[in-house]
């Protein structure tokens, strides 16, 4: 899987829009796949494809459910239904590669698991998938999201002294370090430019304070990420997963739900404003 994003392209409209999109959509609840299918309307086709690589978390929630029979309701964010799933189990055709691989390796084990976790290992080809996009964007989001759990995890298992051998995602020179490291911050602050941030957020003990803060951490790396970038996709994407973010907490603990919320109003009305030299609508080609 390769998509490709060459020619930069600006969304001016609809970032300026975003405000009265959003609120619309909040008036009885926060509905996120009606964004989504807004996007769908006015992207470009691949820069959609963009935006569906960061909802295939749910298909892989979804297909877990499904093979680990779980009983979880089926999450209608993700890509695929949960009939369109229970036919690739049976016959892998169509579906993205990594996932037809992990039900091939599921279906050949006969569900018992190797070292990792399906879990892990789901996610570990999920995130080998996605690094082969070409936007720079995504490419470092993605390279972020993967150090972050592996510090998590290392964490845990270091407070609770247990191996983290078969429990880190990947390979490279961050995992042989967290691996062997017994430091407080595990030797990787000449890597890891937020580690000391970060430690000092998880070993705080209210957990509701410490998932919270997290979240702003990924949060405040996305804006990191789009600086210099205004009305193009990596603009929608940095939106989008913050949106992602704020559903989340929607469901976990409304009201930090809504104060990411507010947070992302306030962001989107003091810095995007539409450039008055613009006036025509960018529709999807």
């Amino acid at each position: 899987m390769k998509v490709m994003n060459k020619i930069p392209r600006n969304y001016y409209c609809l970032i300026a829009g975003l405000p009265d999109i959003i609120i619309d959509q909040s008036k009885i609840s926060f509905i996120l796949p009606e964004f989504k299918n807004e996007l769908r309307d006015v992207l470009f086709k691949d820069d959609y494809k963009l935006v569906e690589l960061l909802f295939l978390t749910y298909d892989n929630t979804n297909l877990l459910n499904i093979l680990l029979k779980n009983n979880k309701p089926h999450n209608s964010l993700g890509k695929y239904t949960q009939d369109e799933l229970e036919e690739e189990i049976k016959e892998p055709e169509w579906i993205e590669d990594y996932l037809r691989v992990f039900i091939e390796t599921y279906k050949a084990s006969g569900g018992t698991e190797n070292e990792q976790s399906w879990e892990n290992q789901l996610t570990q080809l999920y995130l080998d998938y996605v690094q082969n996009v070409s936007n720079t964007f995504l490419k470092d989001w993605f390279s972020f999201e993967k150090t972050l759990k592996n510090i998590l995890t290392a964490y845990n298992c270091k407070k609770h002294q247990m191996s983290m051998d078969d429990k880190l995602i990947g390979e490279g020179d961050i995992i042989e370090t967290l691996k062997k490291s017994h430091a407080r911050d595990f030797g990787l602050s000449s890597e890891v430019d937020y580690i000391e941030k970060l430690i000092s957020i998880i070993e705080n003990k209210n957990l509701l304070d410490r998932e919270k803060n997290i979240d702003l951490l990924k949060w405040n790396y996305l804006d990191e990420l789009i600086t210099f970038h205004y009305f193009s996709i990596e603009v929608v994407l940095s939106f989008m997963i913050k949106l992602i973010i704020i559903t989340r907490w929607m469901e976990l603990d409304k009201e930090t739900g809504n104060e990411l919320f507010e947070k992302f109003l306030n962001d989107l009305k003091t810095t995007y404003k539409f450039p008055i030299e613009f006036n025509i609508y960018e529709r999807r080609k």
